[in-house]
């Protein structure tokens, strides 16, 4: 029996597809299960009690967590992600090792090791740099699940730190990049040279599939991306082309972009646009060997197509 936690949401919905269609018997676990679909675990912290999703489960993969923009208005930022993404994942990985669970797959974030990757790819051996709340709860999240593996023989955990995953229903800032390009509205990102990795929906899933039992991969720290790292203008035409729109793209200098996300409080939003991230899946590919089965243009057209474009 495997188990899936955060089996309703975005990436968690094509995972548990995927399972299904291979026949893998498995075990959704929800914040709720109004549906009647799943097990509801409430609210994630340090004192969820997983004990009766956790029965007869002999693998975990954990994509439940608080997302950027998730964190919900007031209080302290900071506090609600470490809550959920640090020591709620702690909690689930040691109640995983005492209930026998022999391995638990941890889906973090390429933040863990910053927002820009500069002149070298980001490679499973980069030094740790998480800028902002999320990035440093993953980073937290990550070093519990090790920190359990080495107090209980037999557990084993993979962490896989995946880019922006886009792919039909995708939220965030990748689905307001394609409705603002949809709307015809100009963009100031013309002059914009730079590189980024993503991962298609479908290629990450397929990775946690493959990591589920593969020797290899225990112990492991996987970076996944379509390994087709594209601009971000590119992107945008890609987009343009794809929904039957003109990319509208005005060329202002990325300087003064980053100007003026200093002033409006925005850096990190503009770095995400302007900035290189690039990741070099060599790791990934030689000790599974797994290869991204989808390409970046499949995906980008079947994810437009899904969107209504």
């Amino acid at each position: 029996m495997l188990a899936v936690t955060g089996a309703d949401g975005f990436i968690g919905r094509a995972l548990v597809a995927r399972l299904q269609a291979d026949g893998r018997l498995l075990r959704e676990l929800r914040r709720r299960a109004d549906d009647g679909r799943g097990v509801a675990v409430g609210d994630i912290g340090p004192a969820t009690d997983w004990s009766a999703a956790l029965q007869e489960v002999k693998t975990v993969v954990h994509l439940a967590g608080l997302a950027h923009g998730r964190q919900g208005k007031g209080g302290d930022p900071e506090a609600a992600f470490m809550a959920v993404n640090a020591a709620g994942t702690e909690n689930l990985a040691r109640q995983a090792a005492r209930a026998g669970v022999r391995r638990l797959v941890y889906v973090s974030s390429i933040g863990v090791l910053g927002n820009s990757s500069g002149a070298r790819p980001f490679t499973a051996d980069s030094p740790p740099a998480p800028v902002g709340p999320y990035a440093r709860s993953k980073w937290l999240g990550e070093q519990a699940v090790c920190r359990v593996a080495a107090e209980f023989a037999g557990f084993e955990t993979v962490i896989v730190r995946p880019p922006l995953v886009y792919g039909p229903g995708a939220p965030g800032n990748f689905a307001r990049l394609v409705a603002l390009v949809r709307r015809g509205i100009p963009l100031p990102l013309g002059a914009v040279n730079n590189l980024r990795s993503l991962v298609a929906r479908d290629n990450l899933v397929d990775l946690l599939a493959h990591c589920l039992e593969a020797p290899a991969a225990a112990g492991q720290t996987l970076l996944v991306s379509d390994d087709d790292d594209v601009s971000t203008p590119q992107l945008i035409r890609e987009i343009a082309w794809a929904t039957g729109r003109r990319p509208r793209l005005l060329p202002v200098p990325p300087a003064l972009l980053r100007l003026a996300g200093r002033l409006l409080g925005k850096s990190a939003e503009v770095e995400r646009l302007c900035g290189t991230l690039q990741v070099d899946i060599s790791q990934t590919r030689r000790l599974l060997g797994w290869s991204p089965p989808i390409s970046r243009t499949e995906a980008l057209r079947k994810t437009l197509h899904e969107h209504g474009a």
